[in-house]
Parts: structure tokens; sequence; C-alpha cells
């Protein structure tokens, strides 16, 4: 067998891979409110995420080239594949050591820091676009602080809409309303993280002088989306936990707040063509959400060690990608 058409079969395995684990692991925060207030089984929900994931991930694709061009260009790199196989190592690694510790993380930020450490590495300085780089941290950081602020407000018009309503008929109608959220909460999950997976393959088929340009192909498309599906049906259980029951005490009107509020960030960065983490702003809607509700019900220290961990991901996976070339190359 050809070396290289290996060697790319092997970046396409980890890419899959890695959704297939972006789908049971920032999935889970997508269905999180409302498996916790009861306004879906999680099994019901399982299955709903999973094929809006996937009809979400179909649909777009100018994350996936930004993901691809942003950070490096693949044709000009000698050793591209294996800086690929480097940051797909890397940022497998970082999920799968959050999801164990029930941690939210962002496997967005995993993924482009690795991507950049290896091409650092791999490729040195020259090769790394920072312009580019900087732009994608720059929305990644303000992104969650926007869905914190949202959050709140949406939260505070709420309450003061339904400040003489029972609370008992506002959550009956509210669980039912967050059905429809979870579902666009998965779609959207699925427009912009999905895409991060097409845009690594893409990346590795230009790098390989399989593709001219940055257009994602069919079949990459419908195997990211698959991989995505696949991964959610499997279930995130640990994340759900820590989402939907120990940040605080979600009623459905809460629950709705934060995945309109998640879901609408992150499809407006997918029309932008711009990578966000699904989980920092699902996570930030939902502590802005539980703010207005009650500030001191809020459990900052769960959050604080959520929001730490957001910031070591970015120059953890670099260094990891970094090193795993460097022993393997």
């Amino acid at each position: 067998m050809d070396t290289s058409f290996f060697i790319l079969a092997i970046v396409i395995f980890l890419a899959l891979a890695f959704d297939f684990i972006n789908g049971f692991h920032d999935t889970a925060n997508a269905i999180a409110t409302s498996v916790s207030t009861r306004a879906l089984k999680p099994r019901v929900a399982i299955i709903m995420a999973a094929c809006m994931n996937f009809l979400g991930a179909i649909l777009f694709t100018g994350v996936a080239k930004t993901i691809g061009g942003s950070i490096a260009d693949p044709a000009t790199l000698d050793n591209g594949m294996e800086i690929v196989i480097a940051t797909l190592l890397a940022a497998i690694i970082w999920n799968l050591v959050t999801w164990w510790f029930g941690i939210p993380s962002s496997s967005s930020h995993a993924l482009i820091g690795a991507l950049a450490g290896a091409v650092l590495v791999g490729a040195g300085s020259d090769h790394v676009k920072w312009e580019g780089f900087i732009s994608i941290v720059k929305v990644l950081i303000f992104s969650p602080l926007i869905a914190f602020a949202i959050g709140y407000i949406v939260m505070t018009v709420l309450k003061w809409i339904f400040a003489k309503k029972s609370p008992h008929t506002v959550n009956k109608g509210f669980r039912s309303m967050q059905i429809v959220t979870a579902a666009f909460q998965s779609f959207t999950h699925g427009t912009n993280d999905a895409q991060k997976s097409m845009g690594i393959i893409t990346f590795a088929l230009v790098a390989s002088g399989q593709l001219e340009s940055l257009e994602v192909p069919l079949w990459v498309k419908l195997s990211c989306a698959t991989a995505m599906a696949l991964g959610t049906s499997i279930g995130g259980w640990k994340i759900i936990k820590t989402m939907g029951t120990k940040i605080f005490k979600i009623e459905p009107i809460n629950g709705f707040a934060a995945d309109m509020t998640g879901a609408s960030v992150i499809l407006t960065a997918t029309v932008l063509h711009m990578p966000v983490s699904s989980t920092h702003a699902i996570t930030s809607a939902l502590l802005g959400v539980g703010s207005a509700k009650r500030f001191s019900e809020v459990k900052w220290s769960l959050a604080g060690r959520i929001i730490v961990t957001w910031f070591i991901t970015i120059p953890i996976a670099a260094v990891l990608s970094g090193l795993l070339f460097k022993i393997l190359f």
C-alpha cells in the first residue's frame, strides 16, 4: 500500500474519531438542561440530538474553510500530514481527560490549540498564520462573554413578564418549549462543531495533494456528520450531570432561556464562518441565566473550575501536540 495513502487514511480515521468523541463530549451540553428538567427522556433527547446534529453538520461549510486555512496554509507544509496526526491525537487525549472528570471543556479550543502547536513545532513559527489564529482566539474569548450577558438579559426579561404567573403553570409551558430549544441547540452544535473535523480533513487532503482548494467534498461532510451523530447517540452522562444539576437548580424556564441564548450565539458564529466553542456558549448562557435567577444560587466554585479549564485548554493542547510531533516524527 502506498505510504502517503496509508497516512491519509490514519488522518481521516483520527478526525472522525475526534468528531465521534465531540459528539458525546459536547452534545451533552446541548441536551443537559432538557434532560435535567425532564422535558425530554434521556434516550429521546439523545436520538433527537443525533438527528439534529447530522442535519446541521451537512448544511454549512464556512467554519470548515476557516479552520482549514486560517491557522496555516496546508499547501505550503512539507509535513502537513504528520502535523495533522499530532493535532488530532492531542485534541482527542484532552477531550477524553476532561470528559472522564466530567468537566465541560472546549473541543474547539483543544483542536485549534493543538493545530497551532503542531504547526509551530513541525514547520516553524513562519508557517503559523498568527493573525488568523489570534482572530479565532478572540472570537473564542468574547463569545462566552456575549452568551453570559444575553442569558442574563433574557432571563431577567422572562422573570419580569411572568412575575405574576404561577410558577407551576409557567414551568409546565416552558417544559414543552424546551423540546424545541433543545432541538435548535443540537442543530446549531452540528452547524459549527462538525465543521471543525471537516476543516481538518480538508486541510490534510490539500496538504497531501489530493485537493487543490479548501472546498469540502461531499463525502467529508457526510462522514463527519455521521461520526458526530453516532457519538451523540452514545451520550455524555458525566457532562450532562455537571451541566444539568451542579451549576444551579434548573427549572424549565431557565433551561429555555439558556438553550435559546446558546443556540443563537452558535448559529450567529456559524453564519459569520467563525468557529466558537459550543461548550463555552452553552455554559456561559447557563451561568448568565442562573445569575439572573438568583446570583447566590450559582455554584461559583464549580463555575470557576470550568472557566480555568477553558483558559488552560489552548496552551495545554498546543504543548501536547508539539510533544507528540517530536515523539512520533
